[in-house]
């Protein structure tokens, strides 16, 4: 039993730290945000009561490539964790410049043993996205699979590393405390719509450190009613760069928070 609630807590910790994910309102995006390259790192800390151990580490890079960026998230567990459930996740995705749209997304995930291997390719006609997916898996026994997929999405359209970024560029001054906007996502096997609300300006301290950030959370579901996932918050620096310095996520015991430690 306390091994499952661990491997739990070993998997929901790489859905936090990859989550950082038809339109219903109109997105606008900020003038104001100056995205550059760049390398954040990030610590995924554990909290159950008196417990607050680190349970996994994760570096977020952007480098711009003409009318493109790259990016690439790379999530490990840490030692003590791998002995419960071993993690080494890379995300990568390449986006349109101008509007923060995925041209083409990436996972590579070796958790506990097995292997996946996603990849979507985007096609836009209009207003209408395209995603043609790609998947191959080994398990620990090393058999192996392969599928694809086709989905379709009417509104912006995002997946779990575009997401990242595309959030960063909205207009949160433009907002009121409690709006909401909803897009859609998505992985490599379906198609979710990400609701976010905007729950206000807050002050948060990491190691002393303290920022000025926009307080937003987020809500993951299948058909706008049944949800995929916990909900989750982040607090994103109010500066130009709208750095996420922090993210909070439920889970069945304890919280996990992936705290920004420095570039």
């Amino acid at each position: 039993m306390v091994a499952d609630t661990r491997q739990s807590i070993m998997k929901r910790t790489i859905s936090v730290i990859l989550f950082l994910i038809a339109t219903v309102h109109t997105l606008h995006l900020s003038a104001a945000i100056s995205l550059q390259d760049e390398t954040l790192r990030y610590k995924v800390m554990y909290k159950w009561g008196l417990i607050n151990s680190q349970a996994g580490n994760a570096t977020l890079t952007l480098k711009s490539d003409g009318k493109t960026y790259k990016a690439m998230l790379a999530a490990a567990s840490e030692p003590w964790a791998d002995r419960i459930y071993k993690v080494r996740d890379t995300l990568l995705c390449t986006m349109e410049k101008d509007s923060m749209f995925p041209i083409r997304y990436e996972k590579i995930a070796h958790e506990d043993g097995k292997y996946n291997h996603d990849v979507i390719k985007y096609t836009r006609d209009g207003n209408l996205f395209t995603g043609h997916c790609s998947r191959f898996k080994r398990k620990k026994d090393n058999s192996t699979s392969s599928d694809s997929i086709t989905l379709q999405a009417t509104g912006t359209t995002v997946d779990m590393l575009s997401v990242y970024y595309y959030l960063r560029a909205l207009d949160f001054k433009a907002m009121t405390v409690g709006q909401t906007i909803t897009i859609n996502i998505f992985s490599g096997k379906r198609k979710e719509l990400l609701r976010l609300k905007y729950r206000g300006n807050e002050t948060v301290k990491i190691d002393k450190t303290p920022y000025q950030c926009y307080r937003v959370s987020f809500t993951f579901t299948s058909d706008g009613k049944t949800k995929t996932s916990d909900d989750m918050e982040a607090w994103i620096s109010i500066d130009s760069r709208r750095i996420p310095v922090k993210l909070e996520g439920k889970l069945p015991v304890g919280k996990i928070r992936c705290l920004y430690t420095g570039e």
